[in-house]
C-alpha cells in the first residue's frame, strides 16, 4: 500500500503552465495535501519562457515547441515533437507515483509504456491518471469538418487506448463522465468528475474603469480562447446584426484573449463595419483582465453548437458568474449545466437571436443583476473549486490505494 501522498508528474502540451490556469490549480492542491508535483508543458511566447522554473513549490520543465499549421498534418509534427520532448523530460525526472497526462492530445499514455519498458517490469509501475479536458474525436470533428474519415478513425483507436490505460479518469463534467463509462468502458469507481472553476479569491470586482467603453453608456466583453471552434466570428456577426438591424449604438466591445483566428476575426470585425466599436486586446495581465470584466454589463458565450461545443464547460462562463456578470450565450446542454439562470440562451447558432437577447438584457439592469448574483452564488457554492480539489484527491486515493 503506497502512501497517498508521493510524487506526481503532470503532462500538458496544450498550454504553458502556470498560464493553464486548470492545471495550475490541480498542482496546487496536490502540493497542499503533500505531493511532490513536477509539470511538463511547451513554453510561452511571451511568458512561461524559462526552460525550468520552481514556482510556490511548483517544479515545472518546459520545452520549445511550434504551433500547429496546415491542418490535420500540422498537428501531428506538433505532437510528435511534444512526445519527444516530454520524453525527454520525463526521463530527467525520475521515477513518479502518479503519471498525470491532460489531453489533447491523446498520446501520453505512450510515455508511460515508454518510461515502463526502461525501467523494466519489475519497477513499481506509476499509476496513469487521464485527465480529459477535450474529446479529442468531438473536436476533431468540429474543428476540421472533414467527417468520420480515416484520421477521425484513428483518433478514435488513440482515445480508446488512452482510456485502456487509464488506472483512473478525471473528467470535467457529467458529459464527460458519461463518455469516459460508456465510449472508455470505464466503471464508476474509476472515473471522477473534477470541474473547471475559478478561484474566488482570484476573480472580484475592482472599480469599473469608463474610459472602456469608449464612451458609450454599456460595455460587452468576451474573453477566452479565439479558435475555429469558440464562436468569435458568430459573435461579430450577431454585434453586426445588433448595431445594423436593430440600430443600437449605446455599445462598445471588448474581446479579450488570443487564438488561430485571432487575426482573422480582426479582419472580420473590420469587413462588418465594427472597426469602431470593437476592440482586440490580445492577452493581458489579471489585473486588466478584472478591469474589463468588472466594467462589463453583458458577457458573451458564443460557442456554436457542434459535436464538442454541446458537452463541455466553458472556462470563460464559469469566471463570467465569479465576476457576477450576466451572460449571452447559445443553447448548449454543459452551457445549461453550468450557468443556468445566470445566462439566457439563443437557439443554437442563430446569430439574430443572440443579437436581441442582449438588447433585451442592456435595457434592463435589474435583470442584469439578479442573474449576475446568481451566477456569482454558484461559482461560490456548488461549482466551487473547493469541491474539485476535493474530487481530485479522491482520484489521486483512487489511483495509489
Amino acid at each position: 500500500m503506497w502512501d497517498l501522498a508521493g510524487k506526481a508528474l503532470i503532462l500538458v502540451e496544450n498550454l504553458s503552465v502556470p498560464f493553464d490556469r486548470r492545471v495550475w490549480q490541480e498542482s496546487t492542491a496536490l502540493r497542499d495535501a503533500g505531493w511532490e508535483v513536477h509539470v511538463i508543458c511547451p513554453r510561452g511566447t511571451k511568458r512561461d519562457t524559462e526552460p525550468e522554473a520552481v514556482i510556490d513549490g511548483i517544479r515545472i520543465h518546459r520545452y520549445p515547441l511550434r504551433a500547429a499549421t496546415g491542418g490535420p498534418l500540422g498537428y501531428l509534427l506538433e505532437y510528435g515533437s511534444a512526445l519527444w520532448h516530454t520524453y525527454r523530460l520525463a526521463r530527467r525526472v525520475g521515477p513518479v507515483d502518479v503519471l498525470h497526462a491532460c489531453n489533447p492530445p491523446d498520446l501520453f499514455f505512450l510515455i508511460a509504456r515508454a518510461l515502463q519498458m526502461r525501467r523494466g517490469r519489475r519497477a513499481r509501475r506509476a499509476r496513469f491518471v487521464f485527465d480529459q479536458h477535450d474529446l479529442v474525436p468531438e473536436l476533431y470533428l468540429s474543428r476540421f469538418n472533414r467527417g468520420r474519415d480515416l484520421l477521425y478513425r484513428l483518433v478514435c483507436r488513440v482515445e480508446r487506448a488512452t482510456f485502456r490505460a487509464a488506472d483512473v479518469v478525471i473528467s470535467t463534467n457529467e458529459s464527460y463522465r458519461e463518455v469516459a463509462l460508456t465510449r472508455g468502458g470505464k466503471s464508476p469507481d474509476q472515473v471522477f468528475v473534477v470541474r473547471s472553476a475559478p478561484v474566488v479569491e482570484r476573480f472580484h470586482e475592482v472599480p469599473p474603469d469608463e474610459s472602456i467603453k469608449k464612451g458609450k453608456p454599456h460595455l460587452l466583453c468576451y474573453l477566452g480562447v479565439m479558435g475555429p471552434q469558440d464562436g468569435v466570428d458568430y459573435a461579430l456577426r450577431a454585434l453586426a446584426k445588433l448595431r445594423h438591424e436593430q440600430g443600437r449604438t449605446d455599445w462598445h466591445a471588448a474581446f479579450v484573449g488570443a487564438g488561430d483566428t485571432f487575426d482573422a476575426m480582426v479582419a472580420l470585425a473590420a469587413e462588418l463595419g465594427l472597426a469602431d466599436c470593437v476592440d482586440f486586446t490580445g492577452r493581458i495581465p489579471d489585473e486588466d483582465l478584472l478591469r474589463y470584466l468588472s466594467t462589463s454589463d453583458v458577457c458573451l458565450s458564443p460557442d456554436p453548437l457542434n459535436p464538442l461545443n454541446d458537452v463541455s464547460t466553458m472556462n470563460k462562463v464559469m469566471e463570467y458568474m465569479a465576476m457576477a456578470r450576466p451572460i449571452v450565450s447559445f443553447e448548449l446542454r454543459e452551457a445549461r449545466v453550468s450557468a443556468g439562470e445566470a445566462a439566457v440562451y439563443a437557439p443554437a447558432n442563430d446569430e439574430a437571436e443572440f443579437a436581441k437577447l442582449i438588447a433585451l438584457l442592456l435595457d434592463d439592469p435589474e435583470e442584469r443583476r439578479r442573474m449576475g448574483e446568481l451566477g456569482q452564488a454558484r461559482v461560490r457554492g456548488p461549482l466551487s473549486w473547493d469541491n474539485s480539489r476535493k474530487a481530485l484527491l479522491a482520484a489521486y486515493q483512487a489511483a495509489v490505494r
